[in-house]
């Protein structure tokens, strides 16, 4: 079942419940999902664009999520948290700490990169492996890390 589909089902069910929260949050994601189908000029979009959109949206969350905290917004801060919570369960399983840094070391080897220069290859060859497994500024961290 893809994404897509998940999403229509449980907004169906979030319906029948009268759960108005996630309800807004599941047609906030189909809509965000429709608008990239629109700007790519296709009907559907594959799980591979599916995912790309649902960590955009996870992403926007984590980001506005971390300014609302600086700034004090606790009555923002609420909705942030449950919005993600409904974003994370149609996310794949993340990956550990210890799994991407064998991911990270394998590409680095691939690539032969051996200093900080090479960040960007290793980047560009690590990214699409861990793609909606992994937070992309924490792959950065790793990779700077290994490459130290």
């Amino acid at each position: 079942m893809t994404i897509t589909e998940r999403l229509t089902q449980d907004m169906k069910t979030a319906m029948k419940a009268r759960d108005k929260q996630k309800l807004s949050t599941i047609r906030m994601v189909k809509a965000s999902m429709q608008n990239e189908a629109i700007k790519l000029g296709t009907d559907s979009l594959s799980e591979e664009e599916e995912m790309t959109v649902l960590s955009r949206e996870v992403k926007q969350r984590k980001d506005s999520l971390q300014e609302f905290k600086e700034a004090g917004r606790d009555d923002l801060v609420e909705g942030l948290q449950f919005e993600l919570e409904v974003l994370q369960a149609y996310m794949p399983k993340q990956l550990t700490n210890d799994e991407l840094e064998q991911i990270v070391q394998e590409t680095i080897e691939e690539v032969g990169a051996t200093t900080k220069a090479d960040m960007g290859k290793v980047m560009t060859a690590v990214m699409p492996k861990v793609k909606g497994k992994a937070d992309g500024s924490q792959v950065n961290k790793l990779v700077l890390q290994q490459l130290s």
